[in-house]
């Protein structure tokens, strides 16, 4: 696996697995614990979530508040997203901006998220497969949830016509959120 050039923001990182590709077709390690530590990813992941979404779902953007915060290791297993970033850390001089980046089955790209950030994606083609690895188990009291169409936040989805859970549409806005990190 290696690091692939910095994100825009820092503490974010994007991995590419090496791939072992031969007439049967292909074989990759998605996870490694010696091999993330070495990339400076040392977190201990407790909880894996897989989601199954049709074309123009939009997941989020959530996240939960310490003692429950998460860090996140995103990859999607079948189809395309556009996976999205927001910097919530109160004196990270990209505080409120966004990170996107996109993940697909071909790509096998896979995204690191710490602490400190919402996340969210925006599903691009039919039977997606999100994979993600949590490091604190879900806490549902601890969960907060923005807006997917927050103008402050003026994320670009790359969706026409999204389709959002109702958590989803009564998120809070960004102007009104006091950050813990």
């Amino acid at each position: 696996m290696t690091l692939l050039d910095s994100p825009i923001i820092s503490g974010l990182k994007l991995l590419k697995p090496k791939l072992f590709n031969d007439e049967r077709g292909y074989f990759f390690e998605s996870y490694n614990s010696e091999t993330l530590n070495k990339l400076g990813i040392n977190d201990d992941f407790l909880q894996d979530n897989q989601s199954y979404s049709k074309k123009n779902v939009i997941r989020g953007l959530h996240f939960q508040v310490p003692p429950f915060a998460q860090a996140k290791l995103v990859r999607v297993v079948k189809g395309a997203a556009l996976d999205v970033a927001v910097d919530l850390r109160k004196d990270s001089p990209t505080y409120a901006q966004y990170f996107s980046v996109l993940l697909s089955e071909e790509n096998k790209l896979q995204f690191y998220i710490p602490e400190g950030f919402a996340h969210g994606f925006a599903v691009l083609e039919d039977n997606t497969i999100f994979a993600y690895k949590c490091s604190n188990i879900y806490h549902k009291e601890s969960e907060r949830t923005f807006l997917f169409n927050d103008n402050d936040l003026n994320i670009d989805w790359q969706i026409d016509n999204p389709i959002v859970s109702e958590k989803d549409t009564q998120g809070i806005r960004f102007k009104d959120f006091i950050t813990p990190f």
